[in-house]
């Protein structure tokens, strides 16, 4: 199986540097081998020049041609429901648990320690009791 994610016209993208970090862009037109023209209107990213080494392919596509309008990949970004489909991938929820991990405070953090602890106290015992019966039924 070879490689699918090819920076494309329309190909969207996730950006991992710089000001609009963490917001999703579609790839209008290539300027060069290190850049390219992207426009994020449902996201909040204005038309901009990003540099390749800031963007992260995902495995969206977009009709658009090359150098469409914002409000032509406005349009085209609805129709495809890349919002829904980017909020029901993978990628995104752990994007969001980080998020939201980050933001935990100390005595969270604390919590979540001791709910770990519990559970594996749990799974211990209940897998003591899986070979204590192993061991019996021998």
């Amino acid at each position: 199986m070879g490689y699918e994610k090819f920076v494309q016209i329309g190909r969207v993208a996730f950006v991992s540097v710089g000001p609009s970090k963490g917001k999703l862009v579609v790839i209008v037109d290539v300027i060069d081998q290190n850049r390219a023209l992207v426009d994020g209107p449902c996201s909040g990213v204005s038309r901009q020049m990003i540099n390749f080494k800031s963007l992260q392919l995902t495995k969206f596509l977009v009709k658009v041609g090359p150098g469409a309008r914002t409000n032509t990949v406005t349009k085209a970004w609805k129709k495809a429901d890349i919002t829904a489909k980017w909020a029901e991938s993978s990628w995104a929820k752990r994007q969001e648990s980080l998020a939201v991990r980050a933001s935990m405070s100390d005595f969270d953090r604390f919590k979540l320690m001791k709910a770990k602890q519990a559970r594996r106290g749990m799974q211990g015992q209940l897998y003591a009791k899986a070979i204590k019966s192993l061991k019996k039924s021998k």
